[in-house]
Parts: C-alpha cells; sequence; structure tokens
C-alpha cells in the first residue's frame, strides 16, 4: 500500500498527488512513468512522473479525470492509500548537448513537459517553454513554469488568457525570428504533437515527442503500447516514452488512441463502484 501525502487540485478535471514511495523517488528521473492501482481489484494505469524528492521519498504524479480509474482516484484524499505503485518504468529524456531548448506542452501534458523544464533548467540550458489549454479555466502550473523558464509563453484556443490560438504559432514565429534551438520537445495530445513536428520538421529543428499510447503491463510483454517510428515497430513503455517526433506515425497513433473510446466511456458509465462512491 501506497500513503497519499498530499492532494491538490489544479483545476476542474486535473488533480495533483504525491505518494510516498521511496524505493521509486530514489531512481525516479524527468519523463519517465508509473504503473499504480487504486485498489486490489482495480485496472493498472500509467501516469507520468510529475515531479519527485528523494530525501522525502515521494513522487508526484498529476491525473486528469476522464474514466472510472481516474475518478476513483481522484475520490482518495491525503492520508488514505492506494494499492500499487510501480515504477519507475520507461526511459529517462536525454538533455545532453542541449544548451537552448523548447519545451511545447498542451494540456494535462504540461504536466510531463514541467520535470523536463525544470531539469534543464538546473543543467543550466536556456529554456523556453509554450503551454497551450482550451482555455482559462484549463490552465495548470504557469507559476511553476515561471521558475523554470527564461521565456514562457500561455496560449488559449479561445483567447480567454494569454495568446489566442494554437502552440504552433508562437514556435513557428521563433524560429522564423532567429531563435536557434538544440530541441524541441513537444508534450500533449497526439493532434498537437503532430502540429508541432510539421513546423519543426519543416524548419529542420531536432523535436523529441513523448507518447503515451494505449499500455497495459509496462514491461513489453502486451504490446498494446505499440507505434509504428521509422517504419518500425516500438514499444513506448520500453523504447520510450520519448521518441524522434520526425519518425512517428502519428496517423496510426492517432487511429489506435480511439480504439476503446466508445469501451471505455460504457465502463466508467456502468462502473456500479463508481456509482456507490462517488457522490
Amino acid at each position: 500500500m501506497f500513503k497519499i501525502v498530499s492532494k491538490r487540485k489544479l483545476n476542474s478535471t486535473v488533480t495533483m498527488m504525491e505518494i510516498y514511495a521511496p524505493l521509486v523517488a530514489k531512481k525516479a528521473q524527468a519523463g519517465q512513468f508509473i504503473i499504480l492501482r487504486v485498489n486490489d481489484d482495480g485496472e493498472r494505469i500509467p501516469l507520468t512522473i510529475a515531479g519527485f524528492d528523494r530525501e522525502a521519498g515521494t513522487v508526484k504524479i498529476i491525473f486528469q479525470i476522464v474514466g472510472a480509474t481516474t475518478a476513483l482516484l481522484n475520490i482518495k484524499n491525503a492520508g488514505e492509500y492506494i494499492q500499487d505503485f510501480v515504477g519507475p518504468l520507461g526511459c529517462a529524456t536525454r538533455i545532453d548537448g542541449i544548451s537552448k531548448v523548447c519545451i511545447v506542452g498542451g494540456g494535462v501534458g504540461c504536466a510531463i513537459a514541467l520535470p523536463l523544464a525544470q531539469k534543464l533548467h538546473e543543467a543550466g540550458a536556456e529554456v523556453h517553454s509554450i503551454i497551450g489549454f482550451r482555455n482559462k479555466d484549463l490552465i495548470i502550473l504557469e507559476d511553476e513554469f515561471k521558475r523554470c523558464s527564461d521565456k514562457l509563453t500561455v496560449m488559449t484556443d479561445d483567447g480567454s488568457y494569454g495568446g489566442k490560438g494554437f502552440v504552433t504559432a508562437p514556435l513557428e514565429e521563433a524560429i522564423n525570428s532567429g531563435e536557434n534551438y538544440d530541441e524541441v520537445f513537444a508534450i500533449g495530445p497526439l493532434i498537437m504533437m503532430k502540429s508541432v513536428v510539421a513546423v519543426t520538421k519543416q524548419k529542420k529543428v531536432p523535436t523529441t515527442v513523448s507518447m503515451n499510447p494505449i499500455m497495459i503491463d509496462g514491461t513489453g510483454m502486451c504490446g498494446g503500447c505499440r507505434l509504428t517510428v521509422g517504419g518500425n515497430i516500438k514499444f513506448a513503455c520500453v523504447d520510450g516514452p520519448d521518441f524522434n517526433g520526425f519518425d512517428v506515425d502519428f496517423d496510426e497513433a492517432i487511429v489506435r488512441s480511439a480504439m476503446y473510446k466508445e469501451f471505455e466511456a460504457r465502463a466508467c458509465k456502468n462502473c456500479n463502484l463508481l456509482k456507490s462512491e462517488v457522490k
């Protein structure tokens, strides 16, 4: 059992928790993830490590309430426990040789982008961050990004806060104005990452994307998280989650990501445990 040390509501659908998991915290690196179960008969879900404190033995996770399991997790409060918390899994993000970088985060993907921005900032790199959301009410982690970014741009689709439009607009503007990035990291919805890569590939700016496909065991055995990268089959859980964005077959990934949406919606609606616990 793993204790929830703290819980913080970031917006109406996104929650941050700090979990006491000293063995995970000891080895965790930016870009890696964990797999948890809320209770003994619960499903396994992957969540990216959003931060860690090795001395305190804690790991931060940030999740969006989109289905039965995340709704059940959100019911838990500080001082309570979750059943399993396994990790760190996946490969840590490589930052060697990067002196100037642009981090592009979309929606809850900003939870993954933040520890990377922090790691690069601590390593002495010049960090430009662009974060995008549908509207003002969904913005998360702005203050945290400010503290680790030399330049921060906030975008909203409807213009209710910051710039109006998509994250690709300020990215393309920055590159066209002469910002010479060693690399761009894009983390967020698949369509957002595909759009970022469309810009950077044309400008020949190396780009890394963080892929979060359907995942079950986290060890490469189930094959659920397979992707086509550079014409070859890769598994996000053991080969990633970071990949060269120029090589990812985004169209295939987008189709696969929608395979279980109808089933997930039905499972959430019919979840008796959820009905009994969610008021």
